[in-house]
């Protein structure tokens, strides 16, 4: 698929975040949002039933040229899991600036390799046997995947799934993680995510010597994930104390790590002086990580769809892009509907934040008793009354990629048209996780 305009949608109506206020508002709108079945997406949808989820094109390639712009330069990795869309990797992926995918299981790493995608590094340590002797049995797959590997534990295991025979196989490549995570007070306070147990250079170093000297393993990378920086928001709004405690520590973050990045890519070199690339970052530290010298490549997927979590920054703003359509089916009073399902809640802690937000009309809110529920979820608020059975609801979901586990195609809009009708993992059979 090829790239399609940049430009900001034609409708002024449209919202980039429910935070910010549209330059100008329509005729259409009441307080700067369109009315109930005034939007271009009730446009464009007016001939299909919802439930149904939809990109809008149009704002998913001007998000993707932001990403661009704040990487430096430097190439972007797409995070499918961000995505789980073939259609709209093979999109992203067309256009200057973006190279290669980053993967989350080794079963989906297969499959879009086996897909004609030549370049896709698994993020996560996997236990796959089976993947892994497939892996290890065709010389295709093996030049086109990179593992991630923390443990010499996860080097015995795809060792010991490898075929019999002479050789036992192809050459697997790959990668090493860092662990990014901050360390306060002595190491006794963590702040970021628990993922690799390599922290310090002299251990990535040692684990790097182990694969050098492992026949049938190639160390060909590096990577190292700041998920407390690149996901987490730094201006959250009405937390004006809490979003200038995360500034702060963000900034420290930052700091330390990029030396510490620095000393490991170091001292891996020395030991893989070949060594294909160093990966960093995500959607909310690209221009970060992208001024790091030791970074050749960033990670980014959720900047694209730009879901509801991703609001809270101060360095960029983007489009919502992916957005989804529950009916109203009942409409209980004055001031309430209910829509069919929507109950969708995001991975990580739970919390209010990790739910859909009612977007489209603007002013809906859910029922404190009940939140969203697994068939019906009961709407609060004013715009309720301008509602009639069958009109569509719009919401954002909390985390990207998550929506299309629920959905099995997206609908892609360009102004006020459907323009395309494409499957997600989904849709295409494949449940990675």
């Amino acid at each position: 698929m090829s790239p399609h305009s940049t430009d900001a949608p034609a409708d002024s109506a449209l919202p980039r975040a429910r935070r910010r206020s549209p330059e100008r508002p329509s005729p259409l709108v009441q307080g700067g949002l369109p009315r109930a079945g005034q939007t271009p997406y009730d446009r464009a949808t007016a001939h299909l039933d919802a439930p149904l989820a939809v990109v809008d094109l149009t704002a998913f390639d001007a998000n993707a040229a932001d990403l661009v712009r704040r990487s430096k330069g430097k190439p972007i990795r797409v995070a499918s899991k961000s995505v789980r869309c073939r259609a709209l990797l093979e999109r992203v992926l067309a256009r200057e600036g973006f190279a290669g995918i980053m993967s989350f299981t080794l079963a989906e790493s297969l499959w879009l390799a086996r897909s004609g995608f030549p370049d896709v590094l698994l993020a996560y340590p996997s236990a796959d046997r089976a993947g892994f002797a497939e892996l290890a049995g065709d010389p295709g797959l093996a030049a086109a995947v990179t593992v991630m590997v923390d443990d010499p534990a996860q080097l015995d295991l795809i060792d010991a799934a490898r075929p019999a025979g002479p050789g036992r196989g192809e050459e697997i490549r790959v990668c090493l993680e860092l662990d990014t995570s901050y360390r306060v007070l002595a190491g006794r306070v963590r702040v970021g995510a628990r993922r690799s147990p390599l922290r310090d250079p002299g251990a990535l170093a040692a684990l790097a010597r182990t694969v050098v000297r492992r026949p049938g393993f190639r160390l060909v990378g590096l990577m190292a994930y700041e998920g407390h920086v690149a996901g987490v928001g730094d201006e959250v709004a009405g937390k004006p104390v809490f979003s200038r405690a995360i500034r702060v520590m963000q900034a420290a973050a930052r700091k330390e790590l990029a030396r510490r990045r620095w000393e490991a890519v170091r001292a891996v070199r020395a030991v893989a002086p070949r060594l294909e690339f160093v990966n960093g970052g995500g959607t909310g530290s690209v221009q970060h990580t992208a001024a790091e010298a030791a970074v050749t490549e960033i990670a980014a997927g959720s900047g694209l769809y730009v879901p509801r979590l991703f609001d809270n920054f101060r360095s960029f703003h983007g489009r919502p892009a992916a957005l989804f359509a529950q009916p109203v089916v009942r409409r209980p009073g004055p001031g309430v509907v209910t829509v069919l399902g929507g109950g969708y809640p995001a991975s990580g802690v739970a919390g209010a934040d990790r739910l859909p937000e009612p977007y489209l009309p603007a002013g809906l809110r859910y029922d404190p008793q009940e939140g969203p529920g697994e068939v019906q979820t009961p709407l609060l608020g004013a715009a309720a009354d301008g509602l009639a059975v069958g009109d569509k609801v719009w919401f954002r979901h909390a985390k990207a990629g998550e929506l299309c586990e629920r959905f099995a195609e997206l609908h892609l809009i360009e102004g006020d048209r459907v323009v395309g009708t494409v499957p997600t993992y989904r849709g295409e059979g494949h449940t990675f996780l």
